[in-house]
């Protein structure tokens, strides 16, 4: 049976993070930003204003890339897509930024019955509202979490977008509960300490909401939620983000000062770099 490659090792000693986030925010896409001490300005027109930078070949197996996962839905198709290609690119250049951690500049898409999965140990899929997954994708999920792997699931509202996904993780476990992460939990604290589990809204909600400080985006959903499914040896393999976006906060943090402040800067990139060092560490 394949494997997950061990990289645990690795991103123990290589996430060492700046202590506070301190990033430059860009007023539009396009703009330089603020990268490794330095202005970054070679950036290819398919990037949408992120800087590249260069992989070292001897280590090129040794990265952090960022996988999206594509999938198809009985609501929406083309919903894995969502906030696709900014949300990657942007958390992924974070990423090489804020931390000592090496990453992959450009990412994949994979689907969960692509064999090279298993050599990717952090998978991220986003609007699972109305996900279908065909049975060999099932075992495929099943295979590749309870052999190291790590979900992250994200951006989705709502009770009945709540019971399509739930059907669906039922069926890659039948005997395993999503269980609700207290504020305490590590993956709360351990490179940023953050004080609440945070609500992060699309660009839009955020901006209407401002002077109210309405954050929801259904009314069925004003209360973020942070599941985590675990291992029989108490390793968690998922994440499940509900009532919130932290894919918003990646792709839209150059398009308004007030929500990059407020949202991408203080909730989405320190929760994102959290779970990352969390599944690449525990």
């Amino acid at each position: 049976m394949k494997r997950v490659i061990p990289l645990i090792s690795i991103f123990a000693m290589l996430v060492i993070v700046i202590s506070t986030i301190g990033l430059t925010h860009g007023q539009n896409r396009g703009l330089q930003r603020r990268f490794g001490g330095r202005l970054e300005t070679a950036v290819p027109d398919n990037r949408n204003g992120v800087p590249l930078w260069d992989v070292d070949p001897a280590f090129k197996d040794d990265v952090f890339t960022f996988v999206r996962i594509e999938y198809d839905s009985t609501r929406r198709p083309g919903s894995w897509l969502t906030d696709f290609p900014d949300a990657d690119l942007n958390f992924s250049y974070r990423l090489q930024q804020l931390t000592s951690l090496k990453v992959d500049p450009n990412g994949r898409i994979m689907r969960l019955t692509d064999p090279d999965l298993f050599h990717y140990p952090f998978i991220y899929l986003i609007e699972p509202g109305g996900i279908y997954l065909a049975p060999d994708e099932i075992a495929a999920l099943r295979r590749y979490l309870l052999n190291g792997g790590f979900l992250m699931v994200d951006d989705f509202w709502g009770e009945e977008e709540w019971r399509v996904f739930y059907q669906t993780i039922k069926q890659v476990f039948p005997d395993r509960e999503p269980i609700e992460l207290p504020l305490d939990h590590a993956i709360f604290h351990g490179v940023y300490d953050l004080k609440e589990k945070p609500q992060i809204p699309a660009i839009g909600v955020a901006i209407d909401g401002r002077s109210t400080g309405k954050t929801w985006e259904r009314e069925d959903a004003k209360t973020p939620h942070y599941r985590g499914l675990f291992d029989d040896k108490g390793r968690m393999m998922a994440i499940i983000c509900h009532n919130t976006d932290l894919g918003d906060g990646w792709e839209r943090e150059g398009e308004d000062p007030w929500y990059f402040t407020e949202f991408s800067e203080k909730k989405a990139y320190p929760l994102g770099i959290n779970i990352i060092f969390y599944a690449m560490t525990h």
